[in-house]
């Protein structure tokens, strides 16, 4: 069973307060988020940690029903240059494989983060999980795994809603999936 409180003081240790336990057989998978993917994303194909580089639908529905516990993560930012996301993403990924990590050795051998964004730790990705040169760190965003990241996330109480532009601020979420 997660000890919540020690995990909490990780979370918050790595500079992750804005969180929520989640029962991740309440996660939403849906088949049009694959079509999203498919047919409107820059990344499908272009990047090791996206369709058509991951696991088909039905495969991640069940994978998410493996898991008991999980936490997601909510984050807000809003950039002048829409441009500068990137980085800003890249940055929060990083920091949270550290804690993925950190759990993991905690004891939690089934740790698994979701990005709260595409994977994006190269300038350039290798576009294959075979050459990809991050294997260990890069992970898929929720909606690569066919996650309805708005109905899952609306779920849990949390704000999203479709932006008109990039002045308006995010809210972005990434989870991580425990036991």
């Amino acid at each position: 069973m997660a000890d919540q409180n020690a995990l909490q003081r990780l979370f918050h240790k790595h500079g992750f307060s804005d969180f929520r336990w989640i029962d991740p057989a309440e996660i939403v998978v849906a088949n049009w988020v694959r079509m999203k993917c498919t047919f409107g994303c820059d990344s499908y194909g272009r990047n090791a940690s996206c369709p058509p580089n991951t696991p088909s639908i039905a495969e991640c529905r069940s994978f998410f029903r493996e898991y008991r516990i999980g936490a997601v993560f909510h984050f807000t930012s809003r950039f002048e240059d829409p441009d500068d996301r990137h980085e800003w993403s890249r940055k929060v990924n990083l920091e949270l494989l550290a804690l993925e990590r950190e759990v993991f050795l905690q004891g939690y051998q089934k740790a698994f983060l979701l990005f709260m964004d595409s994977c994006n730790l190269c300038k350039e990705c290798a576009k294959s999980r075979s050459v990809c040169r991050n294997r260990k760190m890069a992970r898929p965003a929720p909606e690569a795994l066919g996650m309805d990241v708005f109905a899952t996330v609306r779920g849990f109480g949390f704000p999203i809603d479709v932006l008109s532009d990039y002045q308006q601020e995010m809210n972005r979420y990434a989870f991580l999936l425990l036991e």
